[in-house]
């Protein structure tokens, strides 16, 4: 697929088939998570792929009853890694493994579309419970579920025009 039809065909999906994905398109998925950009190169983030059924249910509840979740047949959880930021960028290392989180996770959901499987940005969960249950002292800062999309699942959402987002300094 070209670029540019890979990122109008990219969708929020949060209805998948009960099938799942295979091991070697997860594999792609994660590759292109890890060729993102970051900064100084240090990948400062930490991705959990979670296949159990116990843990997405418990994601649902944290994540404030969004019930695909637990329908999808992978769920990915992003975390920022402070600690190998801060050591390189000081006091700016926070913000900088926070960006690298996003860009990766963009890129896997980028892929996701090429590999013709869905996904969705899942932003609203309890921070601090997602940690205890992942056990981790890394802040979890996206949760994406993927799949093969349910029949009409996906549908097109309008997007602001470039005149209201863009401001050019000449």
């Amino acid at each position: 697929m070209h670029f540019f039809d890979l990122i109008n065909e990219r969708r929020s999906v949060r209805s998948f088939k009960e099938i799942g994905v295979e091991d070697e398109k997860i594999e792609q998925l994660l590759n292109a998570a890890n060729s993102a950009p970051s900064a100084g190169n240090l990948q400062a983030y930490k991705i959990v792929a979670i296949r159990d059924q116990k843990t997405k249910e418990d994601l649902v509840d944290l994540a404030f009853g969004q019930r695909f979740l637990a329908e999808a047949p992978i769920v990915f959880v992003f975390l920022q890694d402070v600690q190998r930021s801060t050591e390189q960028y000081g006091e700016r290392g926070p913000f900088y493994s926070f960006q690298d989180a996003i860009i990766a996770n963009t890129y896997l959901q980028l892929a996701a579309v090429e590999l013709n499987l869905g996904t969705v940005w899942v932003g609203a969960f309890d921070e601090e419970k997602v940690q205890k249950l992942l056990d981790t002292d890394m802040r979890p800062v996206i949760i994406t579920p993927v799949g093969y999309p349910a029949k009409g699942s996906a549908h097109s959402t309008g997007r602001r025009q470039l005149d209201d987002i863009v401001e050019y300094i000449d």
